[in-house]
């Protein structure tokens, strides 16, 4: 009888999200492999073939390095889950599952029930229903989107069985960062900061404010460091209090989610580099949110100013993310064109036509209050234009500021937003 054992190991570069699909290192040898392999053999007549494949972590959005994959590998003959167990997967509550599960086929989503079961479970491997690749990796992708919080899991090892050259099972194993007593260890820890982080805002309050407390908190509490350990998953966020902007996609998802707003994380591209933000549902509508981009010290490092909330992406439209973002996501997402919700419109500093003793009195207000930032956005460009002209080039803020002598200002011609800070 002869056995063929064929391992590959290939390297996905996916940007996105925190359980981007990445190698295991297994404990075990391959002498343990062999022994399962003969084992089972004493009853087969056919050849078999055996291929595992690890999918090693690629970039990470908002990292500047690639983590390389395990090497040590164990296989083992896969266990059929039993009939009780297929039939609890197939009734669980779907509710629990967030935007990126509804978006899938049938099939794929009971894969992402067994992915979601597998590493919530912290189980060691679990057969999947499906023998298609693709479709565990959308429905991996997809349980990552729907969940922020997976901090102890990193990626997969997929292991295909075949006999007589046809395929007849296919396994997934997580790969874990820690083992489940450090994992609760570390979830207690977190719960503690998030609780404190939310201790503001309750679950009665509107899904605005809701959306915009978790915004403000996030920017406020949290500091942008490309170099903070932990930074792709939500470990840096609370215990760390310093991220990149996959800590803060996948920490916005897991308050959210804790608020009962419903958010996903989606990735794509944003000023030349991989990129992570949010997709969120306010009443009814959806939006786009990049918290990242909320930060002011992101986008300007080197402002001598302090750091401040800058609301320019706080609930946008799809065309409005799309001047700056490439989404490049591995799940269909809506049209966002609701303005519903957009911070500007519901603070009343959202312009249409031009009327500069209403935006001066906006800057008035703020600088006769002693200081601070105020922000400004206007509905198209000509207009936007036309407030810097007449404030900045013409400095006709004066007019409404008195007595004020310098500014700093702060232009974003992409969202047509002028920012002061007195």
């Amino acid at each position: 009888m002869r056995i063929t054992i064929k391992r590959i190991v290939c390297l996905l570069l996916w940007a996105g999200l925190v359980c981007m699909l990445g190698g295991c290192g297994l404990k075990g040898g391959f002498e343990a492999f062999q022994e399962a392999v003969a084992e089972r053999m004493e009853s087969e007549s056919e050849d078999v073939t055996l291929k595992e494949e690890a999918r090693p972590d690629g970039y990470h959005a908002g990292s500047d390095k690639e983590r390389k994959a395990g090497t040590e590998v164990v296989l083992e003959e896969a266990e059929t889950p039993s009939d009780t167990e297929m039939q609890r997967l197939e009734t669980e509550d779907d509710a629990q599952f967030g935007y990126a599960f509804h978006t899938l086929d049938e099939e794929a989503r009971q894969v992402y029930r067994q992915v979601y079961e597998a590493v919530s479970g912290h189980q060691e491997k679990v057969d999947v229903s499906t023998l298609d690749i693709d479709v565990l990796e959308q429905a991996y992708k997809a349980v990552c989107a729907d969940h922020g919080g997976l901090f102890w899991v990193s990626g997969y090892v997929y292991t295909q069985y075949t006999k007589a050259g046809e395929l007849f099972n296919m396994e997934f194993a997580p790969k874990y960062t820690m083992d489940l007593q450090k994992r609760h260890e570390i979830q207690q820890q977190i719960d503690a900061s998030a609780a404190e982080l939310l201790a503001g805002i309750t679950e009665m309050d509107s899904d605005y404010d809701k959306a915009k407390y978790v915004f403000e908190a996030l920017v406020q509490n949290v500091d942008y460091d490309a170099s903070a350990e932990e930074n792709q998953n939500i470990i840096s966020v609370f215990l760390n209090r310093a991220t990149v902007c996959q800590g803060y996609a996948c920490a916005a998802q897991y308050l959210l989610d804790q608020l009962g707003i419903p958010c996903a994380i989606v990735t794509g591209y944003a000023n030349g580099e991989s990129h992570a933000w949010n997709l969120v549902r306010l009443d009814g509508a959806y939006y786009y949110m990049d918290i990242t981009w909320g930060n002011s010290r992101y986008l300007n490092n080197s402002s001598q100013a302090e750091k401040y909330v800058n609301y320019n992406y706080m609930a946008v439209t799809s065309e409005e993310i799309a001047r700056t973002h490439r989404l490049e996501n591995s799940f269909p997402v809506p049209v966002c064109t609701s303005m519903a919700h957009n911070y500007f419109i519901r603070e009343n500093k959202y312009f249409s036509e031009w009327d500069p003793d209403a935006v001066g009195a906006a800057l008035s207000t703020v600088w006769r209050a002693g200081g601070g930032d105020v922000a400004v956005k206007f509905a198209f460009q000509e207009l936007y234009q036309q407030a810097v002209d007449y404030f900045i080039r013409e400095q006709h803020i004066a007019d409404y500021c008195e007595n004020i002598t310098s500014i700093y200002y702060l232009e974003d011609p992409d969202l047509y937003v002028l920012t002061f800070h007195f």
